[in-house]
């Protein structure tokens, strides 16, 4: 089974304890808002990587991400997106 660290919105910040917390991971998904893409490269330089952009991307992470993603992991469909969408305003 592959194990996964989960995280969105880290606003240009790639925490040092990401190393401790992901160690033992195949994989990282980031959920947008990365911010900066030095934290991208970060994660890519951890473990592969899987990402979306969020609304705080700029054109350099836009450009190298989608809004979307959606695979298979272990049997399981996965789609990742920031925000999946908003509460009605009744």
């Amino acid at each position: 089974m592959t194990r996964i660290g989960l995280l969105s919105d880290t606003h240009s910040y790639f925490d040092p304890r990401f190393k401790k917390l992901f160690a033992e991971c195949d994989e990282i998904w980031h959920a947008g808002d990365i911010g900066d893409v030095k934290v991208l490269d970060a994660m890519r330089e951890l473990k592969p990587t899987r990402a979306v952009y969020g609304n705080i991307d700029d054109a350099v992470i836009r450009a190298d991400l989608n809004e979307h993603l959606r695979f298979e992991c272990d049997g399981v469909d996965v789609w990742i997106t920031h925000i999946g969408g908003y509460p009605p305003n009744d």
